[in-house]
């Protein structure tokens, strides 16, 4: 058996058949007990781009109910959309799609801890400027962006410091116009993937590892269907039907995942390069220096967030805050 500090994941909106945006108590609860299975400790609670009015709901429910959550605890929100590129939108709701508002966000900007932002369309630039100035304490992540290597080397200037599912939702890698992925890959900014093999080629996980090496974080973007069989969901308002492991809204179009994640370490640990030590620093160490969190690592004065897991990942028991959480039956 191996030990480690708990897992932490930056990008999911459900498991356990309930969603970040059901905006209910129970629905917190629900994804924060059942994640519990996948040695995850802790996790930023993920939003869509839905209306202003369901976004707030969402928010004002973590806000409120967090603090009694008993299994992996929610160490603040990540903000994925509504400020993106209508042509990347990718599984999240077109109608709903807005520029950059700061007043959308502010009476949460203390929960806030990371924002997902297409740094080309109307108004990014300014709204990158002024969070850098006034929060640099939060991530901007670049991400459901066109944004041509120019652009996006630009933004990285700017403030925005990591990037949201690697090769996802964004123009992909061409030789003579490398965009996002060139521009990530010829910068510092961390970045994270899904490394389930449906939104990521083992190929690419690999490649992506020797680039990025000690700047790549794993993440699920799990939907409400993880952990769950599968079958007739729902995410942001959209339907989607899960089969074989695969997520999709009804023309096709991946929504979210179901990979759990010492699933996604099992994949990167059996397809890449990487060591054991690496591929769980991914889900540790990294993610905590990168939310400035006292976790990720076993050492005096952190967290007591601890994993015991088997050579296949597979999750023995998960302890939160010096508590054993979950032991496999």
């Amino acid at each position: 058996m191996y030990v480690s500090a708990g897992f932490i994941d930056l990008h999911i909106h459900g498991a356990g058949g309930t969603d970040v945006m059901d905006a209910t108590k129970e629905a917190l609860v629900t994804i924060s007990d059942t994640i519990l299975q996948t040695g995850t400790t802790s996790f930023l609670a993920t939003t869509m781009t839905m209306s202003t009015q369901n976004i707030h709901k969402s928010l004002d429910n973590i806000d409120k109910n967090a603090k009694y959550l008993d299994g992996a605890n929610i160490v603040g929100i990540h903000l994925e959309g509504p400020f993106i590129n209508l042509s990347k939108s990718g599984a999240q709701d077109k109608r709903y799609i807005e520029k950059p508002n700061f007043q959308l966000i502010e009476n949460y900007i203390s929960k806030i801890k990371m924002i997902t932002i297409a740094p080309e369309v109307d108004g990014a630039k300014e709204f990158i400027e002024f969070m850098n100035v006034k929060y640099p304490e939060i991530i901007l992540s670049i991400g459901h962006s066109n944004a041509n290597y120019s652009e996006a080397k630009k933004s990285f200037i700017l403030g925005v410091t990591h990037a949201t599912h690697l090769f996802n939702a964004m123009n992909p890698y061409h030789h003579r116009e490398p965009g996002i992925i060139g521009a990530v890959f010829d910068s510092t900014v961390t970045c994270d993937i899904i490394a389930d093999f449906i939104h990521t080629h083992p190929s690419t996980l690999e490649l992506v590892s020797r680039v990025k090496k000690d700047k790549l974080i794993l993440i699920t973007d799990s939907m409400r269907a993880g952990c769950m069989k599968c079958g007739n969901y729902s995410l942001g308002g959209q339907s989607v039907k899960v089969k074989d492991g695969r997520a999709t809204l009804s023309d096709g179009t991946l929504a979210g995942s179901v990979l759990k994640l010492n699933e996604a370490l099992l994949n990167m640990y059996n397809h890449t390069s990487m060591s054991r030590v690496e591929v769980v620093e991914a889900v540790t160490k990294l993610p905590a220096q990168k939310l400035a969190l006292k976790k990720g690592e076993l050492k005096v004065g952190y967290d007591a967030d601890i994993v015991i897991f088997d050579e296949k990942f597979s999750i023995i028991s998960t302890i939160v805050n010096g508590e054993v959480k979950y032991k496999r039956g």
